[in-house]
């Protein structure tokens, strides 16, 4: 069934989310059980600034759909460049996509990256739903683990494809905790880790903005050399604080975010 309306595509990108992250629907369930109200505050999408299947190409649906562009961020250490797309409709989600700064990596990466992009029919980028299709070429675990060497979010994508990599729940609409931080220990008691990096929870009131997540689930992927375990999804928390004016603050936090991505690298066993 193709895909062309704005509730058919986060409908498909939430089933294959959860499909690829199990800990997310458990975590969204214990949260129902409570009596919780669970909204999603972001969805965030992963890509590469090449022409075919730059930030614009995975925007279209929504900006088709009403969503607006809002705002830029950078992460210069992570060679990382961002957008953020909002609705009118403040109960719909807010869109984070990113996207991979090529040039600023060395041949070896531009080489792997062209073969793999090279591999997408040439009018994929301009479906719907091609932000939640997959992954739309063959890889092998070799070059998984050549990219990861230089990018734990290039070995990400060429892994996954283009899916949800998060969705996150909006902490304040929950009615069973006050501060992410109960959130926190809540979801640890009942067994999950979190990102610990940079602390637990990522940002402060003074910026309006505080953010947590779990570490990635592993899944199984079928690369062209066999079956590997790698990092999949993860699920994401964010409270978000007023600002003088009284509204709450809709943006995102650059250094908090530069975080939120290592929780899908690869960890020793």
């Amino acid at each position: 069934m193709s895909i062309t309306t704005l509730p058919d595509l986060l409908d498909k990108m939430w089933k294959d989310y959860t499909r690829m992250n199990p800990q997310a629907l458990k975590i969204y369930n214990l949260f129902l059980e409570r009596g919780d109200k669970v909204i999603n505050d972001h969805i965030a999408l992963r890509t590469f600034n090449h022409p075919k299947v730059g930030i614009d190409a995975l925007a279209r649906p929504f900006l088709k759909g009403g969503y607006e562009y809002q705002q830029d961020y950078h992460f210069k250490e992570k060679k990382l460049y961002a957008k953020h797309f909002q609705h009118p409709d403040e109960q719909m989600p807010k869109i984070f996509i990113s996207e991979l700064k090529l040039e600023e990596f060395d041949d070896e990466l531009q080489r792997l990256i062209d073969e793999l992009i090279g591999q997408i029919p040439e009018n994929a980028p301009r479906n719907f739903d091609f932000c939640s299709t997959g992954r739309p070429w063959e890889v092998s675990y070799e070059t998984y683990e050549k990219l990861r060497a230089k990018s734990e979010y290039a070995a990400w994508m060429a892994a996954h494809g283009y899916r949800p990599n998060h969705f996150t729940v909006f902490v304040n609409a929950l009615n069973s905790f006050d501060d992410i931080r109960e959130v926190n220990a809540f979801i640890k008691q009942n067994g999950f880790k979190l990102n610990d990096s940079g602390g637990e929870v990522k940002g402060s009131k003074e910026v309006f903005l505080e953010q947590s997540s779990t570490l990635a689930d592993s899944v199984e992927v079928d690369f062209s050399d066999g079956k590997q375990e790698v990092p999949s999804c993860y699920y994401e928390f964010a409270q978000r604080h007023a600002l003088p004016d009284g509204k709450l603050y809709q943006g995102f936090v650059a250094t908090s975010a530069d975080k939120i991505f290592e929780s899908t690298d690869k960890r020793s066993s």
